[in-house]
């Protein structure tokens, strides 16, 4: 810690340490002008910069100023590129430091346990290792701009349903390898300077306050030495957070969350040496980056835009080209059909809604491309209510086209931060309009978008399927780039792609019911599953479709890594995806068939050959043993695979690797599930061993408590409060109806009773939280009383707290004398 941080620790009284600890108001940390301590501002920013000038809000409900928005993670990873990665995000960081922005909140990069979970659209990967190089480069190219990143949720959150409560259950060895992989390496590899704490519970302790988590991993063992960030909201109990050593509890909580950190002082059960080292890596953060008056005011917004559709382009995945319809020849007589062609489904719901510079759509971009447009027809309603004229309208123009460029895919409402997904289908009317135009043109090239896996049981209907997923407000361009040749597509899928939703690993455990989520499938998840226990997909993880063709040869394995020859055996110029896959045959431990180890993109001329070259690294043999409770390295002779995906391997050599395991953790008797990787029917035992404790009481209780749920007012006792919930529930199904997700419906109905003392800036504390409770468990004017003596409490202490804050600032700048308990 500097000196002059030091000196600031020590004027600083406590009440003055604890107000520090949490934020101003929506985005702003608190300043002290006479200590030289301004505010810090946070936004959102996983694929753009969400900054609010007017009322803030962190679901992206009111509007925020202009920012580029760029591809989403989920279409970025796609396109597996480091390079771009940190390209896009030195662009993001330059719009932050130009829009005022200290702490950008992204990226998000939890790892897609199933392909319901809501969110998926801003995380990158089913993989940990691609997720944490890629959210890595992002992070160097934020910071390199003197702006941090915020990499978030961390960790174990991978489902949105009672995201704030929920208690996310699972072994040692999964949460190591998969869940805490990515956010590794984003912190050792991209350097981050800080990070987002997640809602949910990790075994029973809330990750803002988990010890194990944040202290023995992040800090202890990986070197973190930022700033740990509450989810908005998120905090639970601020006393046990910042013994954790969380250092900010955003956002605006009110005083009361101050009030009980310096209780939890005087009562000893946070200790001084706890708080100043919480306040001293806040103020390190400040110093860091309270230099707001060199940085500029505007950014390249022309520059930035041609950078979302480089991202867009080289992320775009070709999944199908049947008789190379693909790419369109010039004059082309084409038919653009779909809603999206003209509404563009560009990005994601939520928090990480941007207001972009521009939008392309395709109907008013393709007249800058050599095609014969024959019409466009909207073809549906996007809501899925039935419209035969608009049909009728579409196959007619079918009739008389060449080809049928058909735009469609996941509507506003199917993927957004808050609602988990009940299925894995696109919208209706969609498909049965797809299915009606093959019947009349058989040249139908579809163009999907969307930020999740789908079921794709209409393939047959398209002779060619080009996946744009949530491409950006340059996407338009990118995609007809790539349909008249102008572009290559290279990109590959960063998640599996199965055949129905009911192969996904996680369906029976997904989304967790009630108090837990259950991680059965363990290690399992993604292609580890389907590859181990050999279950046919529509389109495997790492897949993805080109113009042209490559070939690869001569395998070289060393000590160092691996390296071969790529050559592009094709008439097109283009960049092939090699992927680097690691496996045990025979290994003493249950493990998957085969797991990624990395990756390397190379872009080659018609005809040229190249030598590429994949490194090995600390986490290409490990695994946690825990047994030992450390990372270890089973001996044996691994198998080397290099593969254009995960089921298309095209070279294979062996490795021998010296172990270090004496003792090994699992006997195969024990975990017949595991050994076998059939994992959807795990039994309570046979977890629980797993596991190495007694699976927790999931059941919801009937009296609620204050970590329960505003949608758990369906079993209270009160009827006042079950005719709450009531309109709540309409609400929602009626905006889930229309087609418009009310995101704050969304958030209410979730979060727990003691979140209403987390996000009411102070109006409600804690205390009148409890009362409210009381009321809907039935004792009402047990809890009208506790409510009105709380709240006249609150405003009191409330007044008396910022009075003291104001006293202490006098007596900085003007030599009072203060005393630690006055009042005024």
């Amino acid at each position: 810690m500097e000196s002059k941080q030091k000196t600031v620790i020590e004027k600083m009284t406590l009440k003055e340490k604890a107000a520090f600890l949490s934020g101003k108001n929506e985005w702003e940390t608190r300043d002290f002008p006479h200590f030289g301590i301004p505010s810090l501002f946070c936004a959102d920013g996983p694929h753009g910069v969400r900054r609010q000038d007017g009322e803030g809000d962190h679901l992206g409900l009111n509007p925020s100023v202009p920012a580029t928005c760029f591809p989403t993670a989920a279409t970025v990873a796609n396109s597996w590129d480091e390079s771009l990665g940190e390209e896009l995000g030195e662009a993001l960081g330059k719009e932050a430091a130009a829009l005022q922005v200290d702490i950008l909140l992204g990226p998000g990069l939890n790892v897609k346990r199933s392909p319901l979970c809501g969110r998926n659209f801003e995380y990158f990967s089913e993989d940990p290792y691609q997720a944490g190089k890629m959210a890595a480069a992002y992070i160097r190219g934020i910071q390199s701009q003197g702006v941090y990143a915020c990499p978030k949720h961390f960790a174990v959150n991978n489902q949105e349903l009672h995201r704030m409560s929920v208690n996310s259950v699972l072994d040692e060895r999964t949460l190591r390898e998969i869940y805490l992989t990515g956010f590794e390496i984003a912190v050792k590899e991209g350097r981050a300077k800080s990070i987002m704490t997640s809602y949910n519970k990790i075994n029973g302790v809330y990750a803002n306050e988990n010890s194990y988590l944040l202290k023995k991993i992040l800090r202890d063992e990986w070197g973190f030495n930022g700033i740990v960030v509450t989810d908005w909201g998120g905090s639970n109990d601020h006393a046990k957070g910042v013994k954790a050593g969380s250092n900010l509890e955003m956002p605006f909580p009110g005083l009361d969350s101050a009030r009980q950190l310096v209780q939890a002082v005087e009562e000893k059960k946070v200790s001084m040496e706890e708080i100043d080292f919480c306040v001293g890596g806040l103020l390190k953060a400040v110093t860091e980056l309270s230099g707001k008056e060199g940085r500029k005011k505007g950014f390249e917004a022309a520059q930035h835009h041609e950078l979302a559709k480089k991202a867009a382009k080289e992320s775009a995945v070709l999944l199908k080209n049947e008789a190379h319809i693909l790419p369109l020849q010039k004059n082309t007589l084409v038919a653009i059909i779909g809603d999206f062609a003209e509404n563009p489904r560009y990005q994601g719901a939520g928090s990480s809604l941007v207001n972009p510079t521009f939008l392309e759509n395709i109907k008013t971009v393709v007249k800058d491309y050599e095609l014969e447009v024959l019409g466009f027809a909207k073809g549906y309603r996007r809501t899925g209510k039935k419209d035969e004229k608009l049909k009728a309208e579409a196959l007619a123009l079918a009739e008389k086209a060449d080809i049928v460029l058909y735009f469609f895919g996941l509507d506003e409402i199917s993927e957004v931060e808050g609602k988990d997904r009940d299925h894995m289908r696109l919208r209706r009317n969609q498909t049965a309009l797809l299915e009606e135009l093959c019947k009349v043109n058989s040249n139908i090239v579809g163009i999907l978008s969307g930020g999740s896996a789908i079921e794709l049981e209409w393939e047959g209907c398209c002779k060619a399927i080009l996946h744009g997923f949530l491409a950006g407000q340059a996407g338009a361009g990118a995609i007809l780039d790539i349909l008249t040749g102008r572009t290559n597509p290279s990109g590959k899928l960063s998640e599996t792609y199965p055949i129905r939703c009911e192969d996904t690993p996680a369906y029976f455990y997904f989304p967790g019911k009630e108090y837990s989520a259950e991680y059965r499938e363990g290690l399992y998840i993604g292609y580890r599953y389907y590859d181990t226990a050999k279950i046919p997909v529509c389109y495997p993880f790492g897949y993805g479709l080109s113009y042209t063709t490559f070939s690869y040869s001569d395998l070289q394995v060393n000590t160092t890594g691996i390296t071969f020859t790529i050559t592009n055996t094709g008439k097109y110029d283009g960049a092939e995806i090699a992927q680097l896959y690691v496996g045990l045959p025979d290994s003493k431990i249950f493990r998957p068939f085969k797991e990624l180890k990395g990756f390397t993109k190379v872009y080659l001329r018609a005809n040229e050959s190249k030598k590429a070259e994949i490194p090995f690294d600390d986490k290409t043999f490990r695994y946690w043993n825990v047994k030992t409770q450390k990372w270890e390295t089973e001996e044996g002779i691994y198998r080397i695979m290099v593969g254009a995906n995960i089921e298309d391997i095209r070279l294979a050599g062996e490795y021998k690797v010296q172990g270090t395991t004496e003792e090994y953790p699992y006997k195969k008797e024990e975990f017949p599930s595991y050994y076998a990787g059939k994992i959807r029917h795990v039994e309570d035992a046979e977890f629980e061993k797993l596991l190495g404790f007694s699976l927790p009481d999931s059941r919801w209780k009937k009296t609620l408590g204050i970590n329960d749920t505003i949608s758990q007012m369906y079993y209270a006792k009160s009827i006042w409060a079950r005719l709450v919930w009531k309109c709540l529930d309409h609400k929602e199904k009626s905006s889930t109806k229309r087609g418009n997700p009310n995101l704050n419906i969304l958030f209410v109905y979730n979060i727990p009773f003691r979140a209403l003392a987390k996000m009411t800036e102070g109006i409600v504390s804690m205390g009148m939280a409890e009362g409210l409770l009381q009321i809907v468990n039935g004792h009402f004017f047990k809890g009208i009383k506790k409510i009105i003596r709380e709240f006249i409490k609150n405003h009191r202490k409330n007044r008396e707290y910022e009075a003291y804050l104001k006293a202490a600032a006098k007596a900085q700048t003007g030599g009072i004398k203060l005393e630690e308990d006055a009042k005024k």
